[in-house]
């Protein structure tokens, strides 16, 4: 059973009271015996395109749950005391063992990721990113396989995440407006 992360707190992590209750429609807990207040905030993750020479965009088949085998952009959450553009150029090596050389914020969208059984809100940062070659190009960590779509031939349906797909139709409608 997946469950909204403002369902998963029963007792107060400061005092252990029973008596810690959701607030803001559920953005938030407090607990009425020691005020203790706490809020369900994103997390930060980040979504790659990388584009080839032909125009492609690579996109990479998921090796694990959750979405497993449906594409996905390469990257993934943001580590603690690490910027958004560190993750970036983390990911990269990690998932494909390639070098991002330059990158560039594109957009964000919200999305709602199911993991170990609940929920957790995320805000996914897409970056426009440039590598050193594509021939050091091996899938690695959670990506199972990768292809090459020409962007506007993508089956939206086949992405694992609605953010993923938001992601995807903003650079259709906006890349010919970006500097890369």
């Amino acid at each position: 059973m997946i469950r909204e992360t403002n369902q998963l707190f029963s007792h107060c992590p400061k005092c252990g009271s029973s008596f810690f209750h959701t607030r803001d429609m559920g953005r938030s807990f407090k607990c009425e015996e020691c005020q203790f207040h706490y809020y369900i905030n994103s997390s930060a993750a980040v979504a790659c395109l990388i584009i080839n020479d032909s125009g492609e965009l690579l996109l990479t088949r998921r090796a694990f749950e959750p979405n497993k085998g449906m594409l996905d952009l390469p990257g993934g959450f943001v580590e603690p005391m690490e910027s958004a553009e560190e993750a970036v150029i983390r990911e990269i090596k990690e998932e494909l063992n390639l070098r991002v050389t330059k990158i560039r914020y594109l957009v964000s969208y919200p999305n709602m990721y199911p993991y170990s059984y609940f929920v957790v809100p995320t805000v996914d940062m897409a970056y426009i990113c440039e590598v050193e070659g594509l021939d050091c190009l091996e899938p690695d960590d959670d990506v199972a396989s990768i292809e090459f779509i020409r962007p506007d031939k993508i089956d939206l349906n086949a992405l694992c995440a609605n953010s993923m797909r938001q992601i995807i139709q903003f650079y259709l409608k906006n890349g010919s407006l970006i500097n890369y």
